[in-house]
């Protein structure tokens, strides 16, 4: 089993970025995180990384639902997204299958709701 969905992309990291953050919100997620790799291992390490972000993405009505249902399941929210340039005017856009991360947790409560948000996260990458 995979653990993430991919698709590469035609066109500029920007204008794909654009579209993921309206392919989020049009199936209900916000993005509480947004983390710039590129940036932070110039910051961190002074070396130079393709453009790659991590998105911490959340629709708040299931990670409300999850929480209800195990305690300790914010260790795994939000689902992370990442955008990467693969090439001249190709990028590749992933989320994690939040079946293959809840598999690790023993509680029966959370496999239908995993299944709803893998749905919903592989909406958002096939409408890219």
């Amino acid at each position: 089993m995979s653990y993430y969905f991919t698709k590469k992309i035609k066109g500029s990291f920007e204008e794909v970025e654009r579209k993921v953050y309206a392919s989020l919100k049009e199936e209900g997620f916000g993005v509480l995180t947004e983390i710039d790799v590129q940036d932070t291992l110039k910051k961190k390490l002074d070396v130079d990384f393709r453009k790659y972000k991590i998105l911490g993405a959340c629709n708040p009505t299931f990670a409300y639902r999850a929480l209800l249902a195990e305690d300790k399941i914010g260790i795994m929210l939000p689902c992370n997204v990442i955008i990467q340039e693969v090439g001249a005017g190709e990028v590749e856009v992933a989320a994690v299958d939040p079946i293959a991360s809840m598999s690790a947790v023993e509680n029966e409560g959370l496999h239908e709701l995993a299944i709803l948000v893998q749905t919903k996260l592989r909406s958002v990458v096939d409408a890219l």
